[in-house]
């Protein structure tokens, strides 16, 4: 190893022009030195990952780069003080959800822990929706592995939790007509991969699909088991069954620092108290590797990779019924499938995303020459769509390692932790595949110390709130009569009523924030992006969660509506004047 890390190490200086040193620690290599940018950082990360280590720990610094501390919850208390769990689950996305999801159908007690005053805040409310197919995937990876196992997965998972899924299936373009020669080449890929219904669509048959498909479409690949839901619903819908089943959930808790002792962890230190875990898994998404370090148990680092994707209008959602993309020669060889446009379950149109490096892990701020250049790659795929068609635009992070691997395993240092690491795209997909399998292991570890066995009143089913405007005539009838607040429309736009609000401030999740509102019923997703509801919403959620509207927030923290009050309420005095 000593002769592969120096060459490495030569390699990285002189593509960087700079100092860079190379050491291993256990099975990784570790880089460490000074830099002028971070794609250098990015550069001397991916010249040392697939050279035979476990993974690429990367501690190159950038000169004069000052990078944010972690955004800490306001709240601290002693609400979790002395707790004892069987398993701990640090991280409130799709994944660490999935996985409360089944450990709630075993006999322990589980605790997960977030950091945000919701789930799904961060990368799992940041990306669109699309359960791939798993062709993007290398045949054997882990990835290529749980994408299509997950995605089998969906079309009970999503029955059981009431969250709509549709399988739209996907259409890969392709320009010129030379390209259909590749058949046979992405046939055999599916078969190895598992991918199944694939077929080549000749340019005839694609106009009768898709009727306003761009004309530089020469032909494309449908890959039918594609599917479609809202990644923030299912990822709400499976805590919310959790938490029907047992587990605990605490929210605007961070984990501060570990004590390991003998190589486990004894003890976690959290803004809410000392917790106690028999197990630990990792499911801290971009925060995974400082998880990891905490443990003493760093064999990988995160590198953020932003995506900027845009949100378009419902009234052209009619223009096509697949995920469309058409990926550059260039993307076959890079860490992105290039994105494209989506129609999401609620028929918007999404485009993109895109895909560059950045230092920051939770910097969701948009980039003029990244959205141009979504707008100018994705809208001409699909005739009649223009920029006037654009509602709004956000940004995802994602949580890539230098491998480019899922890491999905128990600690071999840390005899009690569990790692679910480095999910980016296609995690969504892969989740509740993962889910199992962190499950399987840690009911593994468990069982060498207690009796661990299924329960048999384990609920699978969880039914979601009425959605008014996806009703027939009748059954809104039915239930405005029996709850006359289904009546009431907050969000014009979206047509959701006053009753689907209370609905969510009465969930089994406890939220009052407005962003928690629309990550489960779409309040301030439509063309007016809550320039009409918010104040209604906010007047809702003061008046359920007995709370002043001023301490009403838009995302928790220092996030308020309202700064203070302007006027005080007039009386009338005994005399009759104000």
């Amino acid at each position: 190893m000593k002769k592969i890390l120096k060459n490495i190490e030569e390699r990285i200086n002189k593509n960087l022009s700079s100092k860079v040193y190379c050491r291993q620690w256990r099975d990784s290599i570790v880089l460490e030195g000074e830099v002028d940018n971070w794609n250098q950082v990015i550069k001397a990360g991916k010249i040392a990952a697939g050279k035979g280590f476990k993974g690429v720990v990367n501690k190159i610094q950038v000169k004069d780069l000052i990078i944010p501390p972690i955004n800490k919850p306001m709240l601290r208390d002693y609400a979790l003080q002395g707790k004892r769990v069987d398993v701990l689950i640090i991280g409130g996305g799709v994944i660490g959800s999935a996985i409360g999801r089944e450990l709630a159908k075993y006999n322990i007690s589980t605790l997960l822990v977030e950091k945000e005053d919701d789930v799904a805040f961060h990368a799992s409310s940041r990306n669109d929706g699309m359960i791939h197919p798993g062709i993007a995937s290398k045949p054997g990876s882990k990835k290529g592995y749980y994408n299509v196992k997950g995605n089998r997965m969906y079309t009970k998972i999503a029955e059981e939790l009431d969250v709509e899924f549709k399988r739209r299936g996907n259409i890969i373009l392709y320009e010129k007509s030379l390209m259909k020669i590749l058949a046979p080449i992405v046939y055999n890929r599916a078969k190895k991969l598992g991918v199944e219904g694939v077929t080549h669509v000749p340019l005839k048959e694609l106009r009768e699909l898709e009727p306003n498909i761009t004309e530089r479409a020469a032909g494309g690949f449908s890959f039918p088991t594609t599917g479609i839901l809202s990644p923030y619903k299912i990822t709400v819908a499976f805590a919310e069954n959790a938490v029907m089943n047992g587990l605990e959930l605490s929210l605007n808790t961070i984990v501060e620092s570990m004590e390991v002792q003998n190589n486990k962890i004894e003890w976690i230190n959290t803004n809410r108290g000392k917790v106690y875990p028999a197990i630990v898994i990792n499911a801290a998404g971009v925060y995974s590797d400082k998880i990891a370090e905490m443990a003493g148990d760093e064999f990988f680092t995160i590198h953020p990779r932003k995506g900027e994707i845009l949100i378009l209008d419902k009234k052209k959602g009619n223009l096509f019924n697949r995920v469309l993309a058409m990926p550059s020669i260039s993307e076959k060889s890079g860490n992105t499938k290039g994105g494209g446009l989506v129609k999401t379950i609620d028929d918007n149109i999404l485009a993109g995303p895109d895909a560059y490096e950045q230092p920051l892990r939770e910097d969701y701020s948009s980039n003029r020459e990244n959205i141009d250049g979504v707008i100018n790659k994705h809208l001409p795929l699909v005739k009649g769509l223009g920029k006037e068609d654009i509602i709004t635009y956000f940004s995802g992070i994602r949580a890539a390692t230098y491998e480019e691997e899922f890491i999905v395993e128990k600690s071999e240092y840390i005899h009690n932790l569990i790692h679910a690491a480095g999910i980016q795209s296609p995690g969504l997909a892969s989740a509740p595949a993962i889910a199992e399998d962190i499950t399987g292991i840690a009911i593994e570890l468990l069982s060498k110390f207690k009796k661990v066995y299924r329960k048999v009143d384990f609920n699978p089913i969880r039914k979601g709130i009425p959605e008014l405007a996806k009703l027939s005539f009748e059954e809104r009838s039915e239930i405005i009569k029996n709850r006359p607040d289904y009546g009431i429309i907050i969000c014009r736009c979206e047509e959701i009523s006053k009753g689907e609000i209370i609905d969510v401030l009465n969930s089994p999740i406890k939220v009052n924030s407005l962003d928690a509102i629309k990550r489960r019923v779409r309040t301030g997703m439509g063309r007016c992006q809550g320039g009409f509801c918010t104040p209604l919403i906010t007047e809702i959620i003061s008046e359920q969660s007995n709370i002043s509207p001023i301490e009403v927030t838009k995302k928790g923290r220092k996030s308020n509506i309202l700064v203070s009050e302007t006027k005080t309420p007039w009386k009338e005095d005994t005399n009759g004047t104000v």
